[in-house]
């Protein structure tokens, strides 16, 4: 299966972040905050990962889950403690230790989107629930990366995977869609004179049939029958409680518990 060529992710983190630092990006970024806001404070449990492109954005203030933490691609000056640094294609946590997955547009630059949503799979308990941020192609951004010359730059070289798409991937991973839902329906122009100007589209796009933001959420329980949904999750806290290590590690980290 074939997917839009990424660079390493280490090279397009600084461009990211400084998209996501811009006026647009700012405005995106606040208006997906609040849609996330709304599913992940009805998400309970004892841990919640997030896989993130941009350290700073944490989307679980609103949680009421006990343990919040993110797993970000870069060891990095001046992260804060709930950090753990790891490739998000092999994330070294163990089996079914975690209650809810957000995955802050970690599909959309990654090689490998179906890997990650693999692992995120990998590490939710039974019962538990991932949320998918993305970018929409079937959206004003979409049709303006797809007319675009230039994409080699933040949003528009990411994945914009399809929710028909992502609708297979859960299904071949035993994960039922409860919730579908997009947002930020104003054309992506970096002047926002120009996003004002055209609040007319952006009215037509909130009403149209379907899903038109510019932004896509998806919201997903782990059903697998006759399994028990695990309440401690004490390889987690055991594993997090490590030193950052390369997640081609895990297996050893696993033994060394084990053994320990």
């Amino acid at each position: 299966m074939s997917y839009h060529k990424q660079p390493p992710l280490e090279s397009v983190l600084p461009q990211i972040r400084t998209w996501f630092d811009s006026e647009l990006g700012q405005e995106f970024l606040a208006d997906e905050r609040d849609s996330v806001d709304r599913i992940v404070s009805t998400l309970f449990g004892m841990h919640l990962a997030q896989f993130s492109v941009d350290s700073r954005i944490q989307l679980f203030e609103s949680s009421p889950v006990v343990h919040n933490f993110s797993v970000i691609p870069t060891l990095e000056l001046g992260i804060q403690d709930n950090n753990i640094v790891a490739k998000h294609e092999e994330i070294p946590l163990a089996h079914e230790s975690v209650d809810v997955v957000v995955l802050h547009h970690a599909l959309d630059f990654s090689d490998a989107p179906h890997q990650v949503l693999r692992e995120a799979s990998r590490i939710l308990r039974p019962g538990g629930h991932v949320v998918i941020v993305g970018f929409n192609p079937m959206s004003y951004w979409g049709f303006y990366r797809f007319l675009k010359r230039k994409k080699n730059l933040p949003p528009w070289l990411g994945q914009f995977l399809s929710h028909r798409r992502l609708s297979d991937w859960l299904k071949l991973l035993e994960l039922t869609e409860l919730k579908h839902l997009s947002g930020y329906h104003r054309f992506p122009f970096e002047t926002r004179k120009w996003r004002r100007r055209l609040r007319l589209l952006e009215s037509i796009s909130r009403r149209m049939p379907g899903h038109s933001g510019a932004y896509s959420i998806l919201l997903a329980r782990k059903d697998i029958a006759g399994m028990t949904p695990l309440r401690s999750g004490w390889g987690l806290r055991r594993l997090i409680s490590l030193p950052v290590a390369e997640p081609t590690a895990r297996d050893t980290l696993r033994k060394t518990i084990e053994n320990s």
